[in-house]
């Protein structure tokens, strides 16, 4: 019997009263899982960390969710974080060094949220921590009273960059997206291509050009209620095609 295809999608450490967890919002897993059709196989973030050639060696694509959790700023070379703003450094022990594997290796990988604030800082750049306190920038964050579905909801527009390879993808030049971040790209790494940018200027979504594979990273959540958004589906569904061909499935 041929094995399925697998999506490996990293956790966040969580302690859940004295104990330590490794989690995966539900809603990740389930979008792998209707939108491809692969195995979502979820990767614990150990200490030490699992060798990166032992997951890629396990898994046809990878996901880099959203969290509750910011990368550390001394890894951007930022000040130190508020009293109080979450952090997972088992996180991006694990994600960090495997993004750069993935993209050497040119594995299918698909980053949102935190996973595209990885992907920046991975390969050298920074992070606003207060997008909202920033001079010309808009408020980026969600009402955390509200009910899920107007948190999730359409929040702005974003423009996509002409000839750019979400524009080529989804064949239009402006979208609207939700929005649910705190922090975003301050520089923006050497390497990646801005592919879409909001009215203030944030940067929403990156490629890295001459990548082996498809790589894609996204601000927004496209993976809250995906088959109701035909540009979640779009974008969930060329990612599971990039899985798939390079299986040679």
């Amino acid at each position: 019997m041929t094995r399925p295809l697998v999506i490996g999608i990293p956790c966040d450490y969580r302690a859940v009263g004295p104990h330590p967890f490794h989690m995966v919002g539900e809603k990740y897993i389930t979008a792998i899982r209707e939108a491809t059709g692969a195995l979502p196989l979820l990767i614990p973030v150990l200490d030490p960390p699992i060798a990166p050639a032992e997951i890629l060696a396990s898994v046809d694509g990878l996901l880099f969710t959203g969290s509750y959790s910011n990368v550390a700023p001394r890894l951007y070379g930022g000040p130190a974080p508020r009293p109080g703003v979450l952090q997972d450094e088992h996180r991006d022990a694990t994600t960090l060094p495997l993004m750069t594997a993935a993209i050497e290796a040119g594995l299918p990988s698909f980053c949102i949220c935190r996973g595209f604030q990885e992907l920046n800082v991975m390969l050298g750049g920074s992070l606003h921590q207060h997008l909202g306190e920033v001079p010309g920038r808009a408020n980026h964050l969600e009402d955390k009273s509200a009910p899920l579905d107007a948190q999730y909801g359409p929040a702005h527009d974003v423009n996509l960059t002409r000839d750019g390879v979400l524009a080529a993808l989804l064949k239009r030049d402006r979208i609207t997206v939700n929005s649910l971040h705190e922090q975003g790209i301050d520089r923006l790494a050497p390497a990646l291509a801005a592919e879409a940018v909001a009215d203030d200027g944030t940067v929403e979504a990156v490629s890295l050009p001459g990548a082996k594979g498809f790589l894609l990273g996204v601000q927004w959540h496209p993976e809250w209620r995906w088959s109701e958004n035909p540009v979640s589906r779009l974008l969930l569904r060329a990612f599971g095609d990039a899985v798939a061909a390079r299986a040679g499935r």
